[in-house]
């Protein structure tokens, strides 16, 4: 069975310990590789630039996307995810701070599998995180591209 690990695309520094301090609190063990713009994601996802020394790793389990990113914005890194035949069907989740219409339309336009607006209520955050978790790494079930 491939191991289970999480992509997290985050550049805010408090997103990112709040998001962990989640997933943690819901019992996720798996590993969490936290890339901090869009172009370090795309190149730990391929095996390129500052990531071209490591063998192309079994693929995320579940990605959790923001999508004002420097570099490559969150939208380009979709578009990237799902022009790729390797990571077509990656699950995506944009998990942003956006609740702009065109950002959610665009999201859904390129691809992403789910939209979810990060709550400003730490409770309600939780429970989002709790939710997330539990559709997508216990439910959710994805075709093996073996």
């Amino acid at each position: 069975m491939p191991k289970k690990w999480i992509m997290l695309v985050e550049d805010d520094s408090d997103h990112v310990a709040l998001i962990l301090r989640a997933l943690k609190r819901h019992g996720v063990t798996d590993e969490v590789v936290v890339m901090l713009d869009g172009e370090e994601a795309l190149d730990y996802l391929y095996s390129r630039g500052l990531f071209s020394a490591r063998p192309l790793p079994e693929l995320p389990t579940l990605v959790l996307l923001d999508l004002k990113l420097p570099k490559v914005n969150g939208l380009e890194v979709l578009q990237h995810i799902r022009a790729d035949e390797r990571t077509r069907f990656l699950p995506v989740v944009v998990l942003t701070s956006s609740d702009e219409q065109r950002d959610v339309q665009e999201s859904y336009r390129l691809g992403t599998n789910s939209y979810v607006r990060k709550p400003v209520d730490f409770i309600q955050f939780m429970e989002a995180m709790h939710q997330l978790v539990q559709y997508w790494l216990n439910l959710n079930q994805v075709p093996n591209l073996e």
